[in-house]
């Protein structure tokens, strides 16, 4: 059997999205700038994907544009903002536990003058709203804080937190890196108060390579990161990914069908789990209450997560060492460390992320498995 618990680093494409992207990649491939029938063809796609997005997001078509995924949308927020508003202030608010795409763009700003202040979380991972709000200054232009982390699933209250932020500096943006929340947690766009939410395609059984980012009225004249034909209002110019876009879109109707039912069946499935691998003796679990039920971060002591992660492997089962994103570096987890955990927890923690797919049996299987490896390389280390 197989066990794939990695869904927070990609996601299986689904069938139906895969059979979508075929046929436009086939028969409806033309450019969606041209003015002939197969461009026209190619166009309507887009438009549909558009409607699809703005009902999802509750917003108009042109608050939306699309991007080749998280990364990209994050960089575009905040880098775009920061240019837009350089004339007044260059002071920028986020959390320690962000994800690279957007803790690296700031590096980036703070290089040219820029000043970034972090908020530390709470051994939940949870921000305090007090001293967020303590620091908001008439130059601050930008807050960036994500909705789940993709470490440990805490599930932040943007909504409340958008809304202090403007009233303690109406001028001052609002920006949400929804990556890992978008289509399994809902948000109330419509009264969140955000003004720039990132989304990406292959975290929701979309294809890689696509993503958007919704920019509201308030924002829409952040600058561009990439310039060329004005293509999306020139709010992102280059020949649109239309197969992407439309799986992208697909794989968005399909998450946002089910998304309570799914929410509810995701969350028994980790409740489950988490009273097993509980029962394995030294292991705790990440994160308090307000958690997303895809993610579940999981220290296991004395087994450095790698170890844990390759022994797995050999039996078919796909796990994280934390992060996918940064699971290369060799470097102490930022978001655990602020958590609370020691250099030593934090280098034995590994994710399991699930997916909607994600079946009672892959659980099972999951935890028989780490029943037989764990008891294993805890003897082994004590040779």
């Amino acid at each position: 059997m197989e066990a794939y618990m990695d869904n927070s680093a990609t996601t299986r494409t689904d069938d139906r999205v895969v059979e979508l992207m075929d046929k436009i990649m086939k028969e409806d491939f033309g450019n969606p700038s041209s003015l002939h029938k197969m461009g026209f063809n190619a166009e309507e796609y887009v438009i549909k994907a558009l409607d699809t997005f703005s009902g999802i997001l509750k917003c108009g078509r042109k608050n939306i544009i699309f991007t080749s995924g998280g990364t990209e949308s994050n960089n575009t927020a905040i880098i775009g903002t920061a240019i837009f508003k350089e004339n007044r202030g260059r002071h920028i608010i986020t959390t320690v536990t962000e994800h690279p795409s957007v803790l690296e763009p700031l590096r980036f700003l703070e290089k040219r003058g820029w000043r970034t202040e972090f908020i530390d979380v709470d051994e939940k991972g949870q921000v305090d709203i007090r001293e967020l709000i303590s620091k908001v200054r008439k130059d601050t232009v930008l807050v960036s804080i994500m909705h789940v982390n993709n470490e440990t699933g805490a599930v932040l209250p943007v909504e409340e937190l958008s809304k202090a932020v403007h009233e303690a500096n109406p001028e001052c943006f609002f920006h949400v890196d929804d990556v890992q929340g978008f289509g399994k947690i809902p948000l109330d766009m419509k009264n969140a108060n955000i003004d720039l939410l990132s989304v990406s395609s292959h975290k929701i059984h979309g294809p890689k390579g696509a993503g958007l980012l919704f920019i509201s009225d308030r924002a829409s004249h952040i600058s561009p990161l990439i310039f060329g034909g004005g293509q999306q209002e020139g709010k992102r110019s280059g020949t649109l990914n239309v197969p992407g876009i439309a799986g992208f879109a697909g794989a968005a109707e399909l998450m946002y069908k089910d998304i309570h039912e799914n929410y509810r069946r995701i969350r028994e499935i980790r409740e489950y789990f988490a009273g097993e691998v509980l029962k394995i003796p030294d292991t705790a679990i990440n994160g308090g209450e307000e958690v997303s039920p895809y993610i579940l971060s999981l220290t296991v002591n004395g087994i450095r997560a790698e170890v844990l992660l390759h022994a797995l492997e050999g039996k078919n089962v796909y796990i994280s060492a934390g992060s996918a994103c940064s699971s290369h570096k060799k470097k102490i987890s930022p978001t655990l460390k602020a958590m609370g955990l020691s250099a030593d927890e934090a280098e034995s923690t590994v994710r399991f992320s699930f997916s909607v797919h994600t079946v009672k049996e892959e659980a099972d299987y999951c935890l028989q498995c780490l029943n037989t490896v764990i008891p294993e390389l805890r003897r082994f280390k004590r040779r």
